[in-house]
């Protein structure tokens, strides 16, 4: 399995796509949701956003993160 991410943070297993005009195409979709499931069948927590909402509402989109990351770190803390 090689795929590019957007973002992603190793020690968390967060990746972060953000997401363009072409994922709104039926094939693009089809390879975004099998590439989603096998990331997440490796233990990734794949968290998607549009282009649109970063550019428009970007710190909307940072306390989604940071509530990702919160989330991560407390079940990281829980299992250890």
């Amino acid at each position: 399995m090689n795929y590019i991410a957007d973002f992603m943070c190793k020690e968390l297993h967060l990746i972060i796509e953000v997401d363009g005009i072409t994922h709104s195409n039926e094939s693009v979709i089809s390879n975004d949701i099998r590439r989603q499931a096998e990331l997440e069948q490796a233990g990734f927590k794949v968290v998607r956003f549009k282009d649109e909402e970063v550019l428009v509402n970007l710190e909307e989109v940072r306390r989604a993160i940071q509530q990702h990351i919160e989330l991560l770190k407390q079940h990281k803390a829980e299992s250890v």
